[in-house]
């Protein structure tokens, strides 16, 4: 196999939908886990986002929520899980610098398993892998927007006692259905979990923008309140000139996943998308490209710039510029 001509970065990796089938098949049947099906390729199609099962991003949530995650709650599943990302998305696509994110919270069966072995399992993951294929890595630590505040805030406190291990940020994610719930004695405790994280040196994402039900409401409200460094997706803000304004005016990128956003229907298709793409070079809105869940969506940051040229979303020298971004607003510090 030819090394790839570029070397790749991918800021938004979650963990429960980066691990390859065979990988998830063989730690269920090593932790005795019961499976609703036994043949291995009904277990393939189970966990993958297939677009005869997956019409909204409720619906690729669920894939994740009901199984994967699942499957990796132990302090040896996600262990074995993260050090197998790495490893793979290396030596497919050539990605040496990623940052993966996972909810710790929602690998430990409930508060069965101990959070503590749960974090300490994945950097030992992390730093296996990131030595045998010298790779930058960094943990970012997401909140749920479905869980009570004060889960949140464990989760937060957990990434700043973590953060010297390589854990770099933390994330806001989930439906953004329940964002609009929230009333805004909420919305300030987020604000000021937010500001905490941030003055103990960590990184900050959220999820939005990634329905078209919510518009860029979302992304107008993330960026007064949260004030993130980076956004996860944010393709609504393509249709809201304010919220364009709001991302350049606050250095804010955005993470974008292509292929995520097109079987999540974020998009309605590549027309839309390519849209959204040249909208956000022609306003000036820092982009970078990524993958989400690269087997849960059957794809790799390099087929992610293959699909963003053929589509025409972006041409060479615009991925080169993306990549260069992508290495500007890394959470993860310095080059060496």
């Amino acid at each position: 196999m030819p090394r790839p001509k570029r070397e790749l970065i991918d800021l938004h990796i979650h963990v429960g939908g980066a691990v390859a089938p065979h990988i998830l098949w063989s730690i269920a049947h090593s932790q005795g886990f019961k499976l609703p099906v036994r043949d291995y390729w009904e277990f393939v199609d189970l966990v993958t986002a297939s677009s005869d099962k997956v019409k909204s991003l409720d619906d690729y949530l669920k894939i994740l929520h009901t199984w994967t995650e699942k499957i990796q709650s132990s302090p040896a599943a996600i262990e074995r899980a993260i050090y197998e990302i790495i490893g793979k998305e290396y030596r497919g696509s050539g990605v040496t610098r990623m940052e993966l994110r996972f909810n710790p919270m929602k690998r430990n069966l409930g508060g069965e398993r101990d959070l503590d072995h749960i974090i300490q399992a994945a950097i030992r993951g992390m730093d296996r892998a990131a030595l045998e294929y010298n790779c930058r890595i960094g943990l970012i630590f997401c909140l749920a927007r479905e869980f009570d505040a004060h889960i949140n805030e464990i989760i937060v406190e957990k990434a700043i006692k973590y953060q010297s291990w390589g854990v770099v940020g933390i994330d806001l994610a989930g439906s953004e259905e329940h964002a609009m719930e929230l009333a805004p004695d909420e919305m300030a405790r987020y604000s000021a979990l937010y500001a905490r994280a941030r003055a103990a040196g960590l990184k900050t994402t959220v999820h939005t923008g990634e329905t078209p039900g919510t518009g860029a409401e979302g992304v107008r409200a993330v960026i007064e309140l949260l004030r993130p460094h980076r956004i996860g997706h944010g393709v609504q803000a393509a249709y809201d000139e304010n919220a364009m304004k709001l991302l350049v005016k606050h250095k804010v990128a955005l993470e974008i996943c292509p292929s995520s956003n097109l079987s999540t229907h974020a998009v309605a298709d590549w027309k839309e998308m390519k849209h959204v793409v040249r909208t956000f070079i022609d306003r000036g809105v820092q982009i970078t490209i990524n993958t989400d869940g690269p087997y849960l969506l059957g794809t790799d940051m390099k087929r992610e710039f293959e699909l963003c040229e053929k589509h025409g979303l972006l041409n060479d020298e615009e991925i080169d510029r993306c990549l260069a971004t992508a290495k500007d607003v890394s959470f993860l510090a310095g080059d060496s």
